[in-house]
């Protein structure tokens, strides 16, 4: 019960602030779409610029890590994309945005605070180290099959279908805050005390921000579509992604006890925004999408508590 109070809640609090304060007309739209973009455009690119400028990547790059977080996130998205297809009827474009939202976990604005809470600053390392290929891998993937579903027939060249994955993928903020991180580390890029303390100040306003602007976001969605396939959703996301990563993690690769604890607590995460966002952008799936990631969000709650309690 503690760490529901004391990790947990504390972060559905914000949300709930953001929540009431957009509900109440004390918040409005315009200016929730503005805290959201200066979140996702400009202050959650640089936290992640920052922490994986200064991630030591040869202690944090550990395969199984990678190895139990997503073949657990592809298990998630195969499962719901399958049985949309073959247990609801939906064609494959509708499918491919359905299993979206299943792969694509909120592992920056949920899944950060809450290792931390739970776990202390030093335990994100593993947590940056997944995300930092999170947005580039799942988007560059869910873009290449919906254009490969609306397209079939039509004679796309392998060519175009490149350049349009790679242009969608890269005029992704979180992206391009990620590439500028790697560029840094990787290169050995000095740069002055100075510019490290702006960059700091902008990158500690991502997770308060962002999670006040999620709960005005989310009083715009409202429990609408096929509840079967949200309820199949939701138990992709909250129960069999972080399942899978917890077993592959601790019998099948033998993670440390933080790796496990980061791909596990990464994998647990709701459904994020960008899951919607997908949908949006090609018109499929969207009353599904803005209802799990709902739904899923509030679950989350107590399926984040039941996972607490089983890792060590």
């Amino acid at each position: 019960m503690n760490a529901l109070l004391d990790v947990i809640l504390p972060v559905f609090l914000v949300i709930a602030f953001g929540y009431s304060a957009a509900r109440a007309r004390l918040f409005d739209d315009a200016a929730v779409d503005g805290v959201m973009r200066f979140a996702q455009n400009f202050a959650a690119p640089t936290l992640l610029f920052t922490s994986i400028a200064r991630l030591d990547l040869s202690a944090t790059y550990q395969p199984t890590l990678f190895l139990s977080f997503y073949i657990a996130a592809f298990a998630s998205f195969f499962t719901a994309f399958a049985a949309a297809i073959l247990l609801f009827k939906r064609p494959v474009t509708d499918a491919t945005a359905i299993g979206f939202v299943a792969l694509f976990s909120n592992s920056l604005l949920l899944g950060v605070p809450i290792t931390e809470r739970a776990y202390g600053p030093d335990a994100l390392a593993g947590n940056f180290a997944i995300i930092s290929i999170h947005s580039p891998l799942f988007y560059a993937f869910g873009i290449a099959l919906m254009e490969w579903a609306r397209t079939r027939g039509h004679g796309l060249s392998k060519a175009t279908l490149l350049r349009q994955i790679l242009r969608a993928t890269f005029s992704q903020p979180l992206v391009l805050g990620i590439a500028a991180g790697f560029v840094v580390n990787l290169l050995g890029i000095p740069l002055p005390q100075v510019a490290w303390s702006a960059v700091d100040l902008i990158a500690r306003t991502a997770i308060p921000t962002a999670l006040f602007g999620l709960g005005g976001v989310l009083l715009r969605y409202r429990p609408d579509g096929d509840f079967r396939i949200i309820a199949m959703l939701c138990a992709c996301s909250l129960v069999l992604h972080p399942a899978i990563a917890y077993l592959l993690g601790r019998f099948a690769f033998g993670l440390d006890t933080a790796g496990l604890r980061s791909a596990v607590m990464t994998a647990a995460m709701a459904p994020g925004v960008n899951a919607y966002i997908f949908a949006n952008i090609y018109g499929v799936g969207k009353r599904v999408a803005a209802s799990t990631v709902l739904i899923a969000t509030a679950l989350s709650i107590l399926t984040i508590w039941v996972w607490l309690r089983i890792l060590p």
